[in-house]
């Protein structure tokens, strides 16, 4: 049976279509789609239309001399390039050698999105006046994402580093595709009846239409009516929806939607410490001040010695020694304390402390008693144990 290899029947296709003479050199209409800049300078893309779609690329060095501005998703553009087939895959695909806009026409998708922002923004929606405080220690943070996926890994893995003490609820909707926006205000509504601090609502970045869900009015309006924060973590930082705009808190991110909605507690703590701090150091230098003006006063008292100023001086002291006093009981009860830790440890220490449980110290001669060459039968010896002393004979 005669038969091919795939790289042989990819090669016979790409044979064929590069000697093709129109698909050598022609220009494409279409809807920039998924656009993605390569971080060795080249760029892949799709375009599109109501009939299908083309995967695109245009490599670096077509850039400088093909294309004047910045391709994004949504736009309406004229490609001129040609047509081949990129054998590792087996796929055909458009090589872009010169790019222009269509200044007639933005994109469905984009004039849509420019429609609505406009639409919303007239009825006061984006306001800065409406928007809600987002809480600075929440107690239950509500999350309206994908139940799986990036995202929501990202923000439980912040919150568990940030503040795991933190309740997070997720209600798993739908991102992307039919439905999506009507879950995502689902989501919204349920969760903002649960009474809960602060929600965040978002996915990870991807193309216009990956993101459309977060542009349609139903959930516009739903973040409009919560009562609950929101925080809308959407697409990438170049990402900008609908949703964003609404929002009372806008994040380029989800993880940084949740830095923004979960407290670093640690910082708190070394807060609260520094205070502290502060706080010790001013009641110590207040008490200092105080021995100070007490021992002035007792100087001019002596200096002066009148019997009305001495009794109005006298009852003065008397409130600050009662002032003075109770600090010094408090100063005083922590240093008996600390004095009781020290006789503790000290009694640890003694030597008479280790005479139990059978051991004791011996003594001969009133000295002590080293070795068995230093006593002789009949000679007396003082033995010395945790409660008492024996005095015994050397047998």
């Amino acid at each position: 049976m005669k038969y091919y290899t795939v790289g042989q029947v990819n090669t016979y296709i790409k044979n064929l279509i590069s000697s093709d003479y129109l698909l050598k050199n022609l220009v494409v209409k279409g809807e920039i789609s998924n656009c993605k800049y390569h971080s060795m300078g080249h760029i892949y893309f799709s375009i599109k239309d109501e009939s299908g779609s083309m995967p695109c690329v245009m490599f670096k060095g077509s850039i400088p001399a093909g294309l004047k501005f910045r391709l994004e998703d949504g736009m309406s553009v004229y490609i001129q390039g040609s047509v081949n087939v990129y054998e590792r895959d087996g796929r055909y695909q458009l090589y872009a050698r010169k790019i222009i806009q269509d200044e007639n026409l933005k994109g469905k998708l984009f004039a849509e999105y420019e429609r609505l922002k406009q639409k919303l923004s007239d009825e006061g929606l984006f306001d800065f006046e409406v928007k809600k405080e987002i809480p600075a220690y929440p107690k239950a943070v509500g999350i309206v994402t994908a139940k799986t996926g990036a995202a929501i890994q990202d923000i439980m893995n912040i919150a568990r580093r940030r503040n795991p003490y933190v309740q997070l609820v997720l209600y798993p909707a739908k991102v992307q595709g039919e439905g999506a926006a009507e879950t995502i205000a689902r989501g919204i509504e349920v969760l903002d009846a649960m009474g809960l601090d602060t929600i965040i609502i978002g996915r990870g970045g991807g193309s216009i239409e990956d993101l459309w869900a977060f542009n349609e009015e139903i959930v516009a309006r739903a973040i409009y009516a919560a009562k609950t924060p929101i925080i809308s973590g959407t697409g990438h930082e170049v990402d900008n929806t609908i949703a964003d705009y609404v929002s009372d808190k806008r994040a380029p991110t989800p993880s940084a939607a949740a830095e923004l909605a979960i407290p670093d507690i640690m910082s708190t703590i070394n807060r609260f410490n520094a205070l502290k701090n502060e706080m010790n150091r001013a009641m110590k230098s207040r008490l200092n001040e105080t021995a100070l003006r007490l021992e002035g006063i007792r100087n001019r008292l002596e200096a002066r010695s009148p019997e009305k100023l001495l009794r109005d001086r006298q009852q003065y002291l008397a409130g600050l020694s009662d002032r003075l006093g109770y600090l010094m009981d408090n100063k005083l009860s922590t240093y008996t304390n600390r004095l009781g830790v020290l006789i503790a440890r000290l009694d640890g220490l003694s030597p008479t402390a280790k005479l139990k449980n059978g051991f004791g110290y011996l003594e001969a001669k009133g000295k002590p008693l080293e070795s068995v060459n230093d006593v002789s039968s009949g000679e007396e010896i003082r033995i010395t144990i945790h409660d008492g002393d024996i005095s015994t004979v050397v047998r």
